[in-house]
């Protein structure tokens, strides 16, 4: 045996290889078990699966040839965790431990490519922030110094402020998750333009490992030492009574100011889009900003901000679609949950629709003809599969007798030999109920679609109704909306977050359905979104210069329009 192994470099090479391979594996095993035991256990190893392609994949191959005794050259394994594709064209900065989240790295394994590439200047940017954010985080010396000089002084006095203090944006959680999400990238944006440390407040612990931080190196978590946590924010003074007492004349500026920004809020905050109030803002070294809102749209309606906006956004119509995919990667508790379920039900398909289903008061509405509802505007559409005895009565009805034989040939067909192969479709329901997924299943078990088309319902979760700080729910919420973006069609919801989140993450232009009235059905059942943007619901409606009202506020600024759900709101738009 001897003899064989020094008369052959080749076969040496080979197992050398294999040998290296194996243990770079094992140990790789090893970190994840210990690491993230919980990730691992409810994994079941399906992360080598999704995780081995490209040259990890020809690698595990050239091993197991080598094995079996096959020749295979020997490969060196490529470090992709700070590739273009794993980094998304540079909007993520390298550097982070790709074992603590793994969502960073392996999110562009599920994930289709999207056409909608950052600018050069939005990534300088975010590179900027990150610096600012490691000097100035939590616990930093300049982050202690601000927070002493809270403590020693009274909110209503006014702190001297230099090139080396650090100011602050603190976000409050408002509203459920999709809402969060939306603020969250809303407040970021603000923090980016005005030179602020953004920092996240949660309550209650209702949305604690959902998300992995989002900079390198440094933490957006508030500290739990934060001096106006909590309740007692009710010692800091309002953004309205500042604004109302520099108006007559005082000059005394806070060192903390509390800024409400959520629902409703257009006259509370009716002139915080213009350069006037900005002014006074940069003058506080401590906002503390509550809003359940995607309130970018009013940033670029501030004169001062525009200009840079415009380099940032080329497309204007890709705010959360960047934002989002930088900020938000699910932790790796969550990432389990949702590549499971991805690789289990989604995987195979090869056309993938979701389907988000909000009903916002179920006892004015019947789920029947919510149904109904959802089942006109995709079939009118084409978006779900269509029954073949529906499709050829359609034909015809059209007299298309061709066409009509042909379906019925078909389908006869498929009876007689079901192995027969067929496109499959997989259907994601997303929804707080049980009913409609249940409705697709059984209309699709029971009848044959036209084409031969193979489908699949599925639903990961239906709680029956929305629960406020619920970690467990969040958790669900955040793998449906993530699970969501992965599809190639969606369908969602009037005035939803749940669904704005969804297509702005997958960057899709989704079909909105209409809310139908008590029983009748609304026509036309569903319209196209203009853009893949969420709505901002509550838009300020005076202009900066006359300060005058105005009725439709998207005459006024180019690059906005109204939402064609919430038609009070605004939407950014690339076409002006």
């Amino acid at each position: 045996m001897e003899g064989l192994i020094i008369s052959s470099k080749r076969s040496t090479t080979i197992w050398g290889v294999c040998l290296i391979f194996s243990s770079i594996m094992a140990i790789s095993l090893i970190i994840i078990m210990y690491g993230d035991s919980y990730f691992m256990n409810k994994y079941n190893g399906g992360f080598f699966k999704a995780h081995f392609k490209g040259e990890d994949a020809k690698n595990a191959t050239s091993c197991r040839a080598a094995i079996e005794g096959a020749p295979a050259p020997p490969q060196i394994p490529r470090d992709v965790h700070d590739s273009p594709a794993t980094l998304i064209h540079g909007l993520l900065a390298p550097g982070f431990d790709h074992q603590s989240c793994l969502s960073r790295y392996q999110s562009y394994l599920l994930r289709r490519s999207s056409p909608l590439i950052p600018s050069r200047d939005l990534l300088q940017k975010l590179r900027a922030y990150e610096d600012l954010h490691r000097r100035c985080g939590p616990h930093t010396g300049p982050y202690n110094r601000t927070m002493s000089l809270l403590i020693k002084t009274s909110t209503n006095v006014t702190l001297t402020l230099n090139a080396e203090t650090c100011k602050y944006v603190v976000w409050r959680a408002s509203n459920g998750l999709g809402n969060r999400m939306i603020s969250i990238a809303s407040t970021f944006l603000y923090a980016v333009l005005t030179f602020r440390v953004l920092l996240v407040e949660y309550f209650d612990g209702d949305m604690t490992g959902l998300f992995c931080q989002p900079f390198l190196n440094s933490s957006w978590y508030l500290p739990e030492d934060f001096p106006y946590k909590g309740r007692l924010i009710s010692r800091v003074q309002s953004y309205e009574k500042v604004v109302h007492d520099h108006e007559t004349r005082m000059e005394v500026i806070p060192s903390i100011l509390f800024l409400d920004l959520a629902f409703g809020g257009a006259d509370r905050i009716k002139y915080f889009h213009c350069d006037h109030s900005q002014s006074l803002l940069q003058k506080v070294p401590v906002l503390i900003l509550s809003s359940g809102q995607f309130f970018a749209p009013s940033l670029f309606m501030v004169p001062s901000f525009k200009q840079e906006l415009w380099k940032l956004f080329p497309q204007k119509d890709t705010v959360f679609h960047h934002l989002g995919r930088y900020l938000f990667h699910p932790s790796n508790e969550a990432w389990g949950l949702i590549v499971r379920f991805y690789q289990a039900y989604l995987a195979k398909a090869d056309e993938r629709i979701g389907l988000q289903i909000r009903v916002f008061n179920p006892r004015l509405t019947p789920p029947q003809t919510i149904m109904d509802q959802l089942l006109a505007c995709t079939l009118k559409h084409n978006l779900l599969p269509e029954m073949a005895a529906a499709a050829a009565a359609a034909a015809a009805a059209a007299g298309d007798k061709y066409y009509s034989d042909k379906i019925t040939s078909s389908t006869t067909s498929l009876l007689e030999n079901t192995t027969i192969s067929s496109k499959a479709v997989a259907i994601l329901v997303a929804s707080l109920y049980p009913d409609y997924a249940d409705n697709l299943k059984a209309m699709y078990w029971t009848r044959p679609t036209a084409n031969n088309i193979a489908v699949g319902v599925h639903q990961a979760s239906h709680d029956g109704k929305q629960i406020f700080g619920s970690r467990d729910h969040n958790m669900k919420a955040l793998v449906e909306i993530y699970l969501l973006s992965l599809c190639d069609v969606l369908v969602t919801s009037r005035e939803s977050t749940f669904g704005y989140v969804a297509q702005s993450l997958g960057g899709l232009r989704p079909w909105i359905m209409e809310k139908p009235l008590g029983t009748k059905l609304s026509d036309p059942p569903c319209k196209r979104a203009m853009s893949v943007e969420p709505c901002f619901h509550y838009p300020p409606t005076y202009t900066c210069e006359a300060q005058t009202k105005v009725d439709h506020i998207s005459t006024v600024f180019p690059h906005m329009r109204h939402c064609k759900d919430f038609f009070q709101g605004l939407k950014l738009v690339d076409d002006p």
